[in-house]
């Protein structure tokens, strides 16, 4: 099936890409293990590298918690949403320029269709609930572009999702309280999006659906 050949393709291009340079990206972060601290304009390059996180092995979590570690975990956390969203943005935009050629290209007209009914009933929560996960929320972006996904409904759970981990992991970088207990900001960061997409998904009616 030609859908599950180029999620494999793109995955092994990216998991190659973080074998290859990851570590170098991590170094820029992280000395041993501890966050760096950044300059007064330090944000603008993290922001700018977790924009090209969608093509680039950015170690996002270490960048989110060195924003949170130089700004502090309310301002660290903003910066890291700016980043993370506009990421997620930038993955679904692409894709979603892509005409309906391109689409069944990449993914053939059963994927195209199975797309379609996945992203209708659950593509939202897939979206809200994927962001802490690796390789997952590129894949998911560009495949809710490809099918045509309403940007209302993706953009809302794209918020929901983004908003919790990122000051999850700037506050893991701000305090040591949240440094010994890591395991916390990563259950934040996946058990919130269910709250907030619970709530927000009550202001969305079938219509708003495709």
């Amino acid at each position: 099936m030609r859908i599950l050949l180029t999620g494999l393709v793109a995955s092994a291009i990216m998991i190659g890409s973080f074998l290859l340079w990851g570590g170098e990206f991590e170094l820029l972060f992280t000395e041993e293990g501890v966050p760096k601290t950044l300059g007064p304009n330090g944000w603008l390059l993290v922001v700018g590298l977790l924009i090209l996180d969608v093509f680039l092995p950015i170690p996002a979590t270490a960048a989110l918690a060195t924003l949170g570690m130089t700004y502090g975990p309310w301002i660290g956390g903003l910066y890291g949403c700016l980043g993370t969203f506009l990421a997620g943005a930038l993955g679904y935009g692409m894709c979603r320029l892509a005409n309906e050629r391109i689409a069944r290209f990449l993914v053939g007209e059963v994927g195209l269709a199975m797309g379609k009914r996945l992203f209708r009933n659950s593509g939202a929560w897939a979206i809200a609930l994927s962001r802490w996960t690796i390789l997952l929320p590129e894949l998911l972006s560009c495949f809710a572009g490809l099918v045509r996904m309403p940007a209302k409904t993706y953009f809302a759970a794209l918020a929901c999702g983004v908003a919790p981990m990122s000051f999850a992991y700037a506050w893991l970088g701000s305090t040591k309280t949240a440094q010994d207990n890591p395991l916390l900001a990563l259950g934040l960061s996946a058990a919130v999006p269910v709250l907030l997409w619970a709530i927000v998904s009550r202001c969305f009616k079938p219509k708003d659906s495709f």
